[in-house]
């Protein structure tokens, strides 16, 4: 199945009436995967404010989110990821948002930055 095909499926679900975390984090990941980041900030937007505590959603909205152009959105989106992950014990992820973040701040407007 093709990132496409995902989003029409996942739609679909959202469209009857699911709706979380997880529909939307994966939402937001097809999208990207699709090349649209705009509708992917959407929904990761949605992801994390469902479940704020959701380290890999904070990760993906961080990269949604500088792919758009929105890099000191992005990075907050990176520090809030870093925090939710620390306080859940999810060192990868609180390690690799950290090396997102430095990249991101290092990096001059128009680069690309991100994972």
């Amino acid at each position: 199945m093709d990132a496409t095909e995902r989003v029409a499926n996942l739609e679909r679900l959202l469209a009857a009436g699911q709706d979380g975390a997880l529909l939307r984090f994966g939402l937001g990941g097809a999208h990207l995967a699709a090349g649209d980041p705009v509708r992917a900030a959407a929904h990761l937007a949605r992801a994390v404010e469902f479940d704020p505590g959701h380290s890999a959603a904070w990760k993906l909205y961080g990269r949604a989110l500088t792919e758009c152009g929105r890099r000191a959105e992005a990075a907050a989106a990176y520090r809030e990821g870093i925090r939710a992950a620390e306080a859940h014990g999810d060192v990868q992820a609180a390690k690799e948002m950290r090396v997102f973040l430095r990249r991101l701040e290092r990096e001059p407007p128009g680069g690309q930055a991100g994972d």
